[in-house]
């Protein structure tokens, strides 16, 4: 398939420098380590080599795609499919029905994506065959180490005997490979933010709590950015846990996000940043990267980030590609800036009393069926511009995961069309549809 039909697909007309280096050393015979940021757009600089080397008369799995958590996996599934090349690709990750991955692998996709966890499962219950995977993906792979899934992925490349290409990617630089991975003739396509200019695009501002407690200083910080997008980082879940119940007593809509909610939780939280449903996320690192989390105009830092690479990371949500964005490191009164925080950052002034943001003009509806329920987007935009009386642009984006969806509709018309649409059929089949929370 031609690259600018597939670019076509994502709405861009060129590659950026990294991506064209990327396509340059992938396809050569030789192993590569892709360094590069957050948001730069690693995941097509990846795919995109894969095309040429895909037999389309294998009916066996041909690339693998390791990686540390389900969203990402979910998030390079979709790029994947946006690409529409026809080729069949599938995830594996915890939390997801093992039945249907049974099935899946039962008419194997020549791509398969996977946490290492279940990826080890399914070889070893011998569930596709490994004997025609020529190329491995391992993404965000320092954070499969930081994970500790060292042993199912050692095990992994060990029953890869036609193994001949590995593919590593990273945010930050990796200081060592483990000999496991078997990288040999390696070549690097490095584009670290430690060996490129400072980004013009992002503004760097300190917030002291001055006078008052630091978690107070945060409400007014959130009051003064109003109707922005924005991540508060902290370093643990009670922090996380914390803030919210704050938010939730002055009514501030927000969401959060953390390893300690379920998968489905998490998913939700996400698909709500995305449709723009939710304009405010309190999380712990765990959304640093390897979210599939769109362009957000200020990064909180509330707690301080314990090393550069982890502010690096938390940065790169912001001001990407051509965007302009802001992180702010918040501070108590005798606090010290990071030491690897080698700009000299602005001062930000408080408002001296908070005033509640405007809410987002979105809200998101649940329907509980899906794409295992025979449901796709076209029978959910049918049903609410015909039955729920909606016009185009009251209806925003919508997302059909295998047993639920997610619409955005603007939110001073969610509650008539939910009162309307209660008791109406999608494909003759009456489904619970509410307002998600």
């Amino acid at each position: 398939m031609d690259i600018n039909t597939i670019l076509s697909n994502f709405k861009i007309e060129t590659l950026n420098e990294m991506q064209l280096a990327a396509l340059a050393a992938i396809p050569k015979p030789n192993d590569v380590v892709l360094i590069s940021p957050t948001g730069t757009g690693k995941t097509l600089a990846f795919l995109l080599p894969m095309l040429p080397l895909i037999k389309m008369d294998s009916q066996r799995v041909q690339v693998l795609i390791v990686v540390p958590t389900r969203e990402l996996a979910q998030q390079i599934e979709n790029v994947f499919k946006q690409m529409s090349t026809g080729i069949k690709i599938n995830c594996c990750y915890g939390g997801h029905a093992v039945k249907i991955e049974k099935n899946n692998l039962q008419h194997p996709p020549a791509i398969l994506i996977g946490t290492p966890g279940r990826i080890a499962y399914h070889i070893g219950n011998k569930n596709f065959e490994t004997s025609a995977i020529h190329t491995l993906i391992l993404d965000e792979f320092d954070k499969s180490l930081e994970a500790g899934f060292d042993e199912e992925m050692s095990y992994i490349i060990g029953e890869l005997k036609g193994l001949y290409k590995r593919v590593l990617t990273s945010a930050t630089a990796l200081n060592e490979i483990p000999a496991f991975v078997g990288i040999k003739n390696k070549v690097e396509v490095n584009f670290s933010v430690a060996k490129s200019k400072p980004n013009p695009s992002l503004q760097i501002k300190v917030v002291r709590a001055t006078g008052m407690e630091k978690l107070d200083a945060l409400m007014l910080l959130i009051s003064k950015l109003g109707h922005q997008s924005k991540i508060v980082f902290c370093n643990h879940r009670d922090a996380v846990d914390r803030i919210s119940e704050q938010l939730l007593e002055l009514g501030v809509e927000h969401g959060f996000y953390h390893g300690g909610l379920d998968q489905m939780e998490r998913e939700k939280t996400l698909i709500k940043l995305r449709n723009g449903s939710t304009r405010l996320l309190i999380t712990t690192d765990l959304a640093a990267r390897g979210l599939d989390i769109p362009e957000i105009e200020a990064i909180i830092h509330y707690q301080l980030p314990t090393t550069e690479d982890i502010m690096i990371h938390r940065n790169g949500r912001t001001a990407r590609m051509n965007a302009e964005g802001t992180a702010y490191f918040m501070l108590e009164e005798k606090d010290h800036q990071p030491k690897f925080l080698h700009v000299i950052p602005g001062n930000m002034p408080l408002p001296l009393k908070f005033k509640l943001p405007l809410a987002p003009e979105w809200k998101t509806l649940y329907i509980a069926a899906g794409k295992k329920d025979k449901i796709n987007k076209m029978d959910v935009v049918g049903m609410l511009l015909q039955k729920g009386k909606l016009a185009k642009e009251d209806l925003g984006k919508i997302e059909v995961l295998d047993h639920a969806t997610y619409a955005a509709v603007k939110r001073n018309k969610i509650n008539a069309t939910v009162a309307i649409i209660r008791n109406e059929k999608i494909k003759n089949r009456k489904i619970k549809m509410e307002v998600a929370n």
